[in-house]
């Protein structure tokens, strides 16, 4: 490896470092107050050091939403393969719910944790992983209509926003610590039994 090959590598964990301990600093003490200090004090540098790599905090949260919605629209990739809309929606929810189980310090960064708008579109082009996401959704349910599993009077966007509503609270609920409240057993397969449960009363009844 030669020496701008090994500065670069180096470059790169240094960032991945800082966004590690932004991810922690801004989940402890909420993003308001969240400095630029307490972020150097949690990998032990100076502030300068995070300055070379971000311009500000907003940045260091927008590149972590990026993160969370790349590596989210990568667990929705083997949907592709399943050619019914309706059976690709109900597997759209598994895997939304599994992706926040395996990654609930991430999903409670991207969904739970307050942070003004327009921090996460403090790029040139927007929020544009958040906004393909949502867009992922509201297609399919499109998609649904179009082939008779909804009334062709159907607000998609509207059905999607409903839908997207129901998943993030059950993943809420889920993340809160408020499903001890039933019986035990296993939280995913009733969080995904009660979705399709959901998606089945929106099928027959919009």
């Amino acid at each position: 490896m030669g020496i701008a090959e090994r500065k670069e590598r180096e470059k790169e964990e240094m960032r991945e470092l800082i966004l590690q301990a932004a991810s922690h600093v801004f989940l402890a003490r909420g993003f308001e107050k969240t400095s630029i200090r307490n972020i150097a004090d949690r990998i032990e540098y100076s502030p300068a050091t995070i300055y070379l790599y971000f311009k500000d905090k907003n940045e260091i949260m927008y590149e972590l939403h990026k993160g969370g919605f790349e590596k989210m629209l990568q667990e929705f990739i083997p949907l592709r393969s399943i050619m019914d809309p309706f059976a690709r929606l109900v597997e759209m929810g598994h895997h939304y719910i599994k992706f926040a189980i395996e990654n609930k310090e991430l999903y409670d960064l991207m969904f739970l944790m307050e942070a003004p708008m327009e921090t996460l579109a403090c790029k040139e082009g927007g929020w544009d992983e958040g906004e393909k996401t949502i867009d992922m959704l509201i297609r399919l349910v499109q998609e649904c209509r179009d082939a008779g599993y909804f009334k062709k009077e159907t607000d998609h966007q509207t059905a999607a926003l409903t839908i997207w509503s129901y998943v993030h609270g059950l993943v809420t609920i889920y993340l809160k610590n408020r499903m001890q409240v039933f019986e035990d057993g296993d939280d995913l397969e009733r969080m995904q039994k009660s979705y399709v449960l959901f998606i089945e009363m929106i099928r027959s009844g919009i």
